[in-house]
């Protein structure tokens, strides 16, 4: 296999239409993303119909685009890499249909990706990995802890029983009337607000790695309704406040006793909710006294986009773990 191998990854497991282009698994060539969130904002959410059509149209475009910018030919693109799951099943349809018909018609490799180990591995486009490692993953469908020996090696340790952080962050702000996405519109109340509700923390039993947000998203909605109804006054910025200080507490606490007990030598923040600044100042607070090196990926590289898929795809083209015509679309696919 090459060192230095040339792969267009294309990512459309949500409602980003991108494509891509690293070398050698760490270096970015191009990086195209083509967003859909204003479409989505006037729905209050993503509707999969809607980003299915919209990831029909703009995917040429953006495999045109990243390989312009990359001034790379199909020619010299050595593999084709594709997000497989999990995600919208319609939307994941398109992507890997594009990579599949490219695999085939340039007879190169194929490389299916899954979406988390995609999150994981924007990180290594920053900097080297060591092992062992632990990763933080939180975003709007997933927040889990992993733990790596090695390249390619997923053990999941810990996943919430319930709602993911990103998840109850939208649900929390469609309650408080905020627009689509919530979170990061919660996270800048946040930092203009105080904890003055001290909403519940689920630490779960003891040694417990999992995460539960279902009832603290169930709590601030509670608490809004009783506001409501007897007419008193609040602050939108204290809710948000006192729900994201609930969240990123249990988020921090855990991800420090896991990484502590594993005795890792990095920890790696991953996913959409990683862009958040709450989240961002706590944990580098946490661990800087630690001798635990912190990852967490600049702000363009914590949303979905399909660099971080060729840094995945990168492993799996030197081990040799190719796709053949019947990969398809996996939106329940497991990581590992």
């Amino acid at each position: 296999m090459k060192t230095n191998e040339m792969i267009l990854a294309i990512e459309t497991s949500c409602d980003e239409t991108a494509a891509a282009v690293i070398k050698g698994g760490t270096e970015i060539l191009s990086n195209v993303v083509a967003t859909q969130m204003e479409i989505h904002e006037q729905f209050g959410g993503v509707v999969p119909e809607i980003a299915s059509r919209h990831h029909i149209e703009q995917i040429t475009l953006v495999i045109e685009q990243a390989l312009n910018e990359a001034d790379v030919s199909m020619d010299e693109v050595d593999a084709f890499a594709v997000t497989e799951g999990p995600g919208l099943v319609g939307a994941l349809l398109i992507g890997v249909n594009a990579a599949k018909t490219l695999a085939f018609a340039h007879n190169k490799p194929l490389i299916g990706v899954h979406h988390i180990a995609g999150h994981i591995y924007a990180n290594r486009l920053e900097k080297e990995f060591q092992f062992p490692l632990l990763s933080l993953v939180v975003s709007g469908g997933h927040t889990e802890l992993i733990y790596m020996k090695e390249h390619g090696h997923y053990e999941v340790i810990g996943e919430t029983r319930d709602d993911a952080a990103g998840e109850a962050y939208d649900k929390v702000a469609k309650a408080l009337k905020l627009p689509y996405p919530g979170g990061p519109v919660i996270d800048q109340l946040a930092q203009e607000g105080e904890d003055v509700y001290n909403f519940p923390r689920a630490w779960l039993e003891k040694d417990s790695y999992d995460f539960s947000f279902s009832g603290l998203k169930t709590s601030v909605i509670n608490k809004l309704n009783q506001l409501n109804q007897k007419g008193e006054s609040y602050r939108t910025e204290d809710l948000a406040a006192s729900f994201q200080n609930s969240v990123i507490d249990v988020l921090v606490q855990k991800t420090y006793q896991a990484a502590k007990d594993l005795e890792v030598k990095q920890l790696i923040v991953a996913g959409g909710v990683s862009a958040n600044k709450g989240l961002r100042e706590a944990i580098n607070q946490k661990f800087q006294d630690e001798d635990i090196e912190l990852m967490i990926p600049p702000l363009y590289l914590c949303t979905d986009n399909a660099a971080m898929i060729g840094a995945a795809a990168s492993i799996e083209y030197h081990n040799g773990q190719f796709k053949d015509s019947k990969l398809n679309a996996n939106p329940g696919l497991m990581l590992g």
